[in-house]
């Protein structure tokens, strides 16, 4: 692998209180790749494991996600044993999803790719957030099956199609929404994005790679790195975090309204 793998990192904060991004700057996308990523194969289908470290009360959402996903005619996704640990550490060739209380730090859950040769995937991370998931309001079926859904389709190299939290509801799992009712799963747009992502063929594969960059994300920003550019309001952020060797971490961080760079309410 590149000394310069890089790993990139998307926050989901759909919190309390998160009425959502400005209206006027968020709209539903005719295409909804995430800058291109995806995992190099030489033909389709392909198959990602996805290693469960998850508890019994996650266990039947994320089986849900992978039969989701699965559905896709260019991948599959198939559920095999965790090989991560407490801290979700990232496993070479496969995608790795994981549950704890990691703290009222403004996010529900976490998304994380490796990526070398500029657009490759290498590994892939997820992380739910129980210290949300264990209260009232996000412990549903609908809010687990979303976040889970989400997470793990941006680890095969989907956005989102949409970033306004109160408009109407597009169906999929990649719209972020205030109510989750009806956006539990994939919906066509989703599966057609990943056929023109996976629409051509590479001379190599990323699937199943025994080793990949040893950098991780972490879960704040103090783990990330130096601030290198923000959106107006502050809610947007990248982070960056070098290594010696070449290597680099790069965290895209969408935060609660007040609770930018991560400060308590």
């Amino acid at each position: 692998m590149t000394r310069m793998a890089r790993m990139f990192t998307l926050a989901i904060a759909t919190l309390a209180g998160c009425a959502g991004l400005d209206s006027t700057s968020s709209t539903a996308q005719e295409s909804h790749s995430w800058g291109g990523y995806h995992w190099a194969r030489t033909s389709n289908p392909f198959t990602v494991k996805t290693g469960s470290n998850v508890s019994s009360a996650w266990s039947s959402y994320l089986t849900t996600t992978i039969s989701d996903w699965s559905k896709s005619t260019v991948l599959d996704m198939t559920k095999v044993a965790g090989g991560s640990n407490a801290n979700c550490s990232a496993t070479a060739g496969r995608v790795e999803v994981c549950n704890s209380t990691y703290g009222n730090n403004g996010w529900l859950g976490i998304a994380s790719i490796s990526i070398t040769g500029g657009t490759h995937i290498t590994q892939g991370t997820v992380k739910l957030n129980d210290t949300y998931f264990n209260t009232a309001q996000y412990n549903t079926s609908a809010w687990r099956n979303l976040v889970s859904c989400q997470e793990v389709g941006h680890t095969l190299g989907l956005d989102h199609q949409d970033t306004n939290f109160t408009n109407a509801n597009l169906g999929t799992c990649m719209d972020y929404t205030n109510d989750p009712s009806t956006n539990q799963h994939p919906n066509k747009h989703d599966y057609d994005e990943l056929v023109t992502i996976y629409a051509h063929a590479d001379s190599s594969t990323t699937v199943g790679l025994t080793a990949a960059t040893t950098l991780e994300a972490g879960d704040s920003p103090a783990e990330w790195g130096e601030v290198v550019s923000s959106s107006q309001d502050g809610r947007g952020e990248m982070y960056l975090r070098a290594q010696g060797n070449g290597d680099m971490v790069l965290t895209h961080v969408l935060w609660v309204p007040g609770r930018e760079h991560g400060r308590q309410q």
